[in-house]
C-alpha cells in the first residue's frame, strides 16, 4: 500500500513540473511569435524592484523583453530562471532584458535571498494581482511573455516550456527587430527547410 501512495505522490510531483505550477487546468503551452498584426501592446506597469525603485515596463521601449511571472516555491520557475539568466548574460548588449515578476506573497523577505542564493543577474519586481490581471489573469506559473521592441506581445509561455523555445524566439525577435545600421528596415532571417 505504501508504494501505491509513494507512486502517486512521484506522478504528482512530476504533474507540477510539467505543467506549472497553479489552480488552473493548463498544459504546457510553448507559443510560437505571433504575425507582428496579431500582437498587442503589453500592459505597462508601476512596480517597484528589490532597491524600492519603480520600474515601468515602458522603460524597456526599443528591447526585446522577457517577462517572467514566477514564484520562489514554484518548482518550474526555479528551472527555467537559470536559462534566462544565461539569455541575459548572451543578449542584453544586443537589446535584450529579461524582467521578473515575482509573485510570492511574502514579498521581499523570502525573494531577496532567493535571488541572491541563485546570482539572479537581471531586474526583478515585486508583482500584484492586478498585474496578474492586466496580463489576462496570470493563473499558473511560470508564465512568460516574449515582447517585442515594440512593446507587443509576440508569444506567451504557460508552465514550464522548452529552453530551446525562449532562446529561438527571442534570436527571432531580435534579428527580426534589429535596428539597421544604414537606416533603413532589417528584413527577417529566411531559414531553409525552417517549419
Amino acid at each position: 500500500m505504501t508504494r501505491i501512495y509513494f507512486s502517486a505522490a512521484i506522478a504528482a510531483v512530476l504533474v507540477c513540473l510539467l505543467v506549472g505550477c497553479g489552480n488552473q487546468e493548463a498544459s504546457v503551452a510553448a507559443a510560437t511569435l505571433k504575425p507582428g498584426k496579431e500582437r498587442h501592446v503589453a500592459p505597462d506597469f508601476a512596480l517597484k524592484d528589490a532597491n524600492g525603485k519603480v520600474v515601468h515596463l515602458a522603460d524597456y521601449r526599443g528591447k526585446v523583453v522577457l517577462l517572467d511571472f514566477w514564484a520562489t516555491w514554484c518548482g518550474p520557475c526555479r528551472i527555467e530562471i537559470p536559462w534566462f539568466m544565461d539569455l541575459e548574460r548572451k543578449d542584453k548588449d544586443r537589446g535584450f532584458a529579461v524582467l521578473g515578476v515575482s509573485m510570492d506573497d511574502e514579498g521581499w523577505e523570502v525573494v531577496k535571498p532567493f535571488l541572491t542564493d541563485l546570482g539572479v543577474n537581471y531586474r526583478v519586481v515585486m508583482g500584484s494581482d492586478s498585474t496578474a490581471q492586466a496580463y489576462g489573469g496570470v493563473d499558473s506559473l511560470p508564465t512568460t511573455f516574449l515582447i517585442d521592441r515594440d512593446g507587443k506581445i509576440a508569444a506567451v509561455h504557460i508552465g514550464l516550456a522548452n529552453r530551446r523555445d525562449f532562446e529561438d524566439g527571442v534570436e527571432q525577435l531580435l534579428q527580426a527587430d534589429a535596428p539597421a545600421a544604414n537606416g533603413r528596415a532589417a528584413l527577417p532571417a529566411v531559414s531553409v527547410g525552417a517549419k
